[in-house]
C-alpha cells in the first residue's frame, strides 16, 4: 500500500501501476470535501516518491464516481472572502496538476456519476475510460459559480469551445455515448470492463501507440483558434446563453468570459482567470442562495426518506376523475413504472384523460426520450373504467374530482367502500380541509391530502397533507408514491389551503389593493416579472384560471377573515362575473391568442382596465420597490406564521415548497431567506409601515418581533450576508 487515508487508498499492482482509489468512509459517495482534497495531496506525494511506476489508475470505491465537491461546506467556506477562495483554488489547482505532470501515464476509470470537482479530477487524467452507465458534467453555473478546478480550461481544450459552452453554461449532466463522440472520454465500456480498459489503455501508452505527452501538452496549450473563430465562438454565445438565462443569472455567462479569456493563455495563466472569476461569483447573493436552495433541497429529500420509511408499497394505484389533472396524474404514475386505474361517470371524461396521457407520452417520442414500444408499454398500463370493479387490489388512490367538498366527501366515502382495509386514500384538493374531507370515512387513518400541481408532468412538488387523524403509514405511503413518480413531496399539516395556496393567496390580496389604489396591472406584472417571478400576478391569475381563484380565496378568507377577507368585489370576483376565467376561456386580465406554436399568447386588452374602473377607489404612483414590497409582505408574513403555527416543519421546507409550487424566484432563495437576506428587523420595519394603512394582512407577528429585537435568523448565520 503506497497509501491510506480515510477517503483514499493508493495500491500498487504487480504490473508496477498504481492504483488511487476515492472510497469515503461511512458515505454511500464520494465528494471531495477539504479534508478529502488534503489527503488527495497527501497521496500524490507518496506516489511521486515511489519508483518504478509506470501508471496510475484512478478509480472509486462506490457506485459514483465523485458527485463533486462538499456543497455543505460552502456557505463556511465563501464567508471568509474573495482572496482566501483565490488562493484556496489555486492550491487546489496545484494538485490537480500535479496528477497532469505526473512521470508517467494516468487513465480516470469513470464508473458513475462525475460531477463538478469529480470530473475535473478526472480531466487531469491524460485518459478517460467510461462506464456505459456513468454521467459526467460540470453543474457549478446552476450554484451561480463557474467550474473553479480546472474545468474551464482543460474542457475545452478537449472537446472545443462550443462544446464547452454548451456543457458548462448548460450545467449538464452527460451520457457515455455523447461523451464519446465529443472527445471527452476515450472508450465507452460495460461497468464490469472498466478496470481492465483503463489497464490496457496505459500498456498501449507504455508501448508508445498512444503518445499521452502529447495529450498533455494539448490541455496546457492555448485554444487553436483566430480572430473570427474566437468571435463565432464566444461573442455569438454570450448573447445566446445570456437571453436563455435571464438578467439573475450570470454565472453561465461569466463561465464564457473566462474560457474566453484563458483561451490564448497556457495552464497557469488560464486557470489563474479562472480562480479569481470563481471567488468572484461566490461571493454574491444569488450564488448564496443557490447554494442554500441546493441544501435545502438535500435537507427535505432526507426527510421525505425517513417518512418513506413508513410506507405501504404501491403496487397498483387509481385515480378518480378523469379530464386533463386525472390524465396527467395517470401518465405520471405509468411513465414511472406504477400501474394506475383511472375511473370517471363519464366516457367522454375518460377519453380525455386518455388522450391527455398519449399527448404526453409521444411528446416524449418526439423528443428521443422514449421509444414507441416503451410508449405502447406504458400506455397499457393505464386502464380506464366507469366502475370499481378492480378496486380491491388498489394500493392507493388519488381522488380528482371537482373542488367541491360535498362531491369530493361523496367520492371518497365511494371508494372507501370499493377498496381493502389497507388502502391509502388521498385527495388532491388544493384548498379542502383534510379533516373536513375526512369526516365521512370509516378508516380516516387512511387518508390524506396529495396535492399535486398543474401541469402534473412538469410541477415537481406534491404537498402531502396530515389530517388530524392521519397514520403514520399513510403519510409514508404517499411520500413515496410521489417520490416515485419524480415528484418532491414535503409534508404538511392540515389548514385552510394548506401551506402553498395559504402563502400565495396574501400576495394576491396585495395585488387586489394595489388595483383599488390605482395600479396598472399590466405594469404591476412587469414590476415582478423584473423581480424574477416566472409571471406576474395578473397574468399568474390568468393562467391559474379566475374561477378557481375566486374559490380558493373564499375558503382563505373563511379560514382567516381577520387577514384575508374584505368588503366589497375584488378584480378577481369582477374578471368572473364577467366570465372572464383566464386563459380557459381565452380571456381574462389579458385576452389570449394562439402563436406560431399554437400556445396561448397574451395580449393587452381595453375592456379589462374598463371593468376594473368601479373598484378604482385612489390614484397613486407606486415605485417598481413600493410595488415589490407591497406584494412580498403579506406573503412572507403568510410563510412566516405556516411555520409558527406548525403547518410547515422547518424554513427549509417552506422555501422549497414555494419555489417548486409556485415559481417563487429560485435565485432569492424562498421567502423566509429573502428576509434573512433583507434583514429580520428591515422586513419588520417594513410591514409595520405598510400595516398602518393597508391592515393586518401586513402586520408582523409577536415571535417575528421578538426575532428581530435579538437580531435572530430563520436560517444558521453560517454564511451571513
Amino acid at each position: 500500500m503506497i497509501y491510506q487515508g480515510s477517503a483514499i487508498t493508493v495500491a500498487r499492482g504487480g504490473d508496477e501501476i498504481a492504483t488511487l482509489t476515492f472510497d469515503l468512509k461511512d458515505e454511500s459517495i464520494n465528494k471531495l470535501s477539504s479534508a478529502v482534497v488534503e489527503e488527495l495531496d497527501q497521496a500524490l506525494q507518496a506516489i511521486r516518491k515511489e519508483s518504478g511506476l509506470q501508471g496510475l489508475v484512478i478509480a472509486s470505491g462506490k457506485d459514483v464516481f465523485i458527485v463533486g465537491a462538499d456543497i455543505t461546506e460552502f456557505h463556511q467556506i465563501f464567508e471568509k472572502g474573495e482572496k482566501y477562495l483565490v488562493d484556496m483554488n489555486q492550491r487546489v489547482h496545484g494538485i490537480f496538476n500535479a496528477i497532469e505532470d505526473l512521470p508517467f501515464p494516468s487513465v480516470a476509470a469513470i464508473n458513475g456519476l462525475a460531477l463538478g470537482g469529480g470530473f475535473e479530477i478526472t480531466l487531469t487524467a491524460d485518459f478517460r475510460v467510461m462506464a456505459e452507465s456513468a454521467k459526467i458534467g460540470l453543474p457549478e453555473t446552476k450554484l451561480g459559480i463557474v467550474p473553479g478546478w480546472g474545468g474551464c480550461v482543460r474542457l475545452p481544450r478537449l472537446i472545443g469551445a462550443d462544446n464547452a459552452i454548451e456543457w458548462i453554461a448548460g450545467g449538464t449532466e452527460n451520457k457515455a455515448k455523447t461523451a464519446l463522440e465529443m472527445g471527452a472520454v476515450d472508450a465507452v465500456v460495460p461497468k464490469e470492463k472498466l478496470e481492465a480498459a483503463a489497464r490496457d489503455i496505459l500498456e498501449q501508452a507504455n508501448r508508445g501507440e498512444l503518445d499521452y505527452q502529447a495529450r498533455r501538452e494539448e490541455k496546457q496549450s492555448p485554444l487553436k483558434l483566430d480572430s473570427i473563430e474566437q468571435m463565432m465562438a464566444f461573442e455569438t454565445a454570450k448573447g445566446y446563453v445570456a437571453g436563455k438565462a435571464g438578467p439573475h443569472y450570470t454565472a453561465p455567462v461569466e463561465a464564457i468570459r473566462v474560457i474566453q479569456k484563458g483561451a490564448g493563455e497556457g495552464r497557469e495563466r488560464a486557470q489563474a482567470i479562472e480562480a479569481k472569476a470563481f471567488a468572484k461569483l461566490a461571493m454574491t447573493d444569488v450564488c448564496y442562495n443557490l447554494v442554500g436552495l441546493f441544501l435545502n433541497d438535500q435537507a427535505v429529500k432526507k426527510k421525505a426518506g425517513q417518512y418513506e420509511k413508513q410506507a405501504n408499497p404501491v403496487e397498483l394505484a387509481a385515480v378518480l376523475g378523469a379530464g386533463t389533472m386525472g390524465g396527467g396524474i395517470a401518465y405520471q404514475s405509468a411513465s414511472k413504472g406504477t400501474p394506475i386505474l383511472m375511473k370517471d361517470i363519464k366516457l367522454e371524461a375518460i377519453e380525455l384523460g386518455l388522450k391527455e396521457a398519449r399527448k404526453l407520452f409521444i411528446k416524449q417520442v418526439e423528443r428521443g426520450r422514449l421509444g414507441k414500444a416503451d410508449m405502447a408499454e406504458k400506455l397499457t398500463s393505464i386502464r380506464s373504467t366507469l366502475a370499481y370493479g378492480d378496486f380491491e387490489q388498489v394500493d392507493l388512490v388519488v381522488e380528482a374530482v371537482v373542488e367541491n367538498p360535498k362531491v369530493k366527501g361523496g367520492v371518497l366515502a365511494e371508494v372507501e367502500k370499493a377498496t381493502g382495509e389497507e388502502t391509502i386514500l388521498t385527495s388532491n384538493t388544493s384548498t379542502i380541509a383534510i379533516d373536513r374531507l375526512a369526516g365521512n370515512l370509516k378508516r380516516p387513518q387512511n387518508f390524506c391530502g396529495m396535492h399535486f400541481f398543474n401541469p402534473v408532468h412538469r410541477m415537481p412538488l406534491v404537498e402531502v397533507i396530515r389530517g388530524a387523524k392521519t397514520s403514520d403509514v399513510a403519510i409514508g405511503t404517499a411520500v413515496a408514491y410521489a417520490r416515485k413518480m419524480g415528484k418532491t413531496p414535503i409534508v404538511v399539516n392540515d389548514c385552510p389551503g394548506f401551506l402553498v395556496n395559504r402563502v400565495l393567496f396574501p400576495y394576491f390580496g396585495g395585488f387586489n389593493l394595489l388595483i383599488e389604489q390605482g395600479a396598472d396591472f399590466q405594469r404591476v406584472d412587469k414590476v415582478m416579472e423584473k423581480f424574477g417571478w416566472p409571471m406576474g400576478p395578473a397574468y399568474l391569475l390568468d393562467v391559474v384560471g379566475i374561477d378557481i381563484a375566486v374559490h380558493a380565496n373564499e375558503v382563505m378568507a373563511e379560514g382567516f377573515p381577520e387577514r384575508m377577507a374584505r368588503e366589497g368585489k375584488n378584480a378577481i370576483q369582477v374578471m368572473q362575473e364577467n366570465e372572464r376565467l383566464g386563459q380557459k376561456n381565452r380571456k381574462g386580465f389579458y385576452v389570449y391568442e394562439e402563436d406560431k406554436k399554437g400556445k396561448p399568447k397574451k395580449v393587452s386588452d381595453d375592456q379589462a382596465y374598463e371593468l376594473l374602473k368601479p373598484l378604482v377607489k385612489e390614484h397613486r404612483e407606486f415605485t417598481d420597490e413600493a410595488i415589490v414590497a407591497r406584494l412580498m409582505t403579506p406573503l412572507c408574513l403568510e410563510a412566516v406564521r405556516c411555520l409558527e403555527d406548525d403547518i410547515v416543519g422547518s424554513p427549509a421546507e417552506a422555501d422549497m415548497a414555494l419555489i417548486y409550487g409556485i415559481g417563487f424566484p429560485p435565485f432569492r432563495g424562498g421567502a423566509l431567506r429573502y428576509i434573512d437576506a433583507m434583514g429580520v428587523a428591515e422586513f419588520v420595519e417594513q410591514a409595520d409601515r405598510l400595516s398602518e394603512t393597508l391592515g393586518p394582512l401586513y402586520a408582523p407577528t409577536d415571535r417575528l418581533r421578538e426575532m428581530a429585537k435579538a437580531g435572530e435568523r430563520f436560517y444558521s448565520t453560517a454564511g451571513q450576508r
